[in-house]
């Protein structure tokens, strides 16, 4: 498997890691969208750090991931569910905006300093009463002013998890990749005596982990970086998990988003346009309804309570 999330963890030491490559998930996102090269980079890096966080969490539902600012990118969603289930999008300033290749998180989203990172755990079912939770962060502080997209998530690990916290990431248009390496808390139930736990092994393991570049990421796969990085320590290996490219949008979707604007603003916009239409921003597909899906759509909801949706083969 070629896009899949690897958990392990460090013998005789309460410190644990993930390693994720995405490659066909990566290549379903930048199918749909031309993003300049520093884009790319960017919103992949994004990716494998939604991938690495998700599956850190005893949760279900989805992770969310957005950037935003006021440089020439607006912002910068990821999300991610409790399946590994994936999909991203990126929203440009209007107007002709001119991106460098080699342009930085700052230079991108965070020209005057304001930009932040907001990461939302949305429960899928709400109804058992679960809550969505939302933290945010600065893009940049005082002590990180160019602080780059693994140097803002583990800011916010230590101030929301209060878990230390070490992450490399890379991408490129074919690969998205990502190393975490976590402290746990205490002796991490590791069932142990004291004086058997390896007190060295979190500076350890982070001192080689600062040895990876960006290129050795891209270039090695996952199994072979472990071994090359860590070939002096035991881990344990946990099942890995697959990640794959799926988009929640549908025509039922937005059929719903129709009825909560109301009949008579959709009304307007058929008289005005002949039909309303909308495209997803995540997979770029299109949806459109005329006049008699939009009748449908309200009849449905008049009738039943909910919107039935018309054909949806209709795109």
């Amino acid at each position: 498997m070629t896009d899949q999330l690897q958990k392990f963890m460090f013998d005789k030491a309460p410190v644990r890691g993930e390693i994720v490559s995405l490659e066909d998930t990566w290549r379903e996102v930048l199918a749909r969208h031309d993003y300049p090269p520093a884009i790319v980079r960017l919103l992949g890096e994004m990716m494998a750090a939604a991938a690495l966080l998700s599956a850190t969490l005893k949760f279900d539902g989805s992770l969310i991931i957005q950037i935003h600012g006021d440089g020439p990118v607006r912002m910068l969603v990821v999300q991610c569910d409790s399946e590994l289930n994936m999909r991203a999008t990126a929203t440009l300033a209007d107007g002709d905006v001119q991106i460098d290749d080699d342009a930085t998180l700052t230079a991108l989203v965070n020209v005057g300093g304001g930009g932040r990172c907001a990461i939302t755990l949305d429960p899928r079912d709400k109804q058992r009463g679960q809550q969505a939770y939302q933290g945010i962060v600065p893009l940049s502080d005082d002590d990180h002013p160019e602080a780059g997209v693994a140097t803002v998530l583990q800011q916010y690990m230590r101030r929301s998890e209060q878990l230390d916290t070490r992450i490399w990431l890379a991408a490129d248009d074919k690969r998205a990749v990502g190393m975490m390496l976590q402290k746990m808390p205490g002796d991490g139930g590791i069932a142990l005596p004291a004086d058997e736990l390896d007190a060295d092994t979190w500076d350890r393991v982070c001192h080689l982990g600062a040895t990876l570049s960006a290129e050795e990421l891209l270039g090695t796969d996952s199994d072979r970086v472990l071994k090359r990085l860590f070939w002096e320590e035991t881990l344990r290996y946990f099942e890995p998990n697959q990640a794959r490219f799926k988009c929640t949008c549908s025509r039922l979707k937005v059929a719903n988003m129709l009825r909560m604007l109301g009949r008579e603003e959709v009304d307007g916009i058929i008289e005005e346009r002949g039909e309303v239409e909308t495209h997803c921003d995540f997979c770029n597909q299109r949806y459109a309804f005329d006049a008699v899906d939009v009748a449908q759509v309200f009849a449905s909801a008049t009738e039943a309570g909910s919107v039935t949706p018309a054909s949806e083969q209709r795109h």
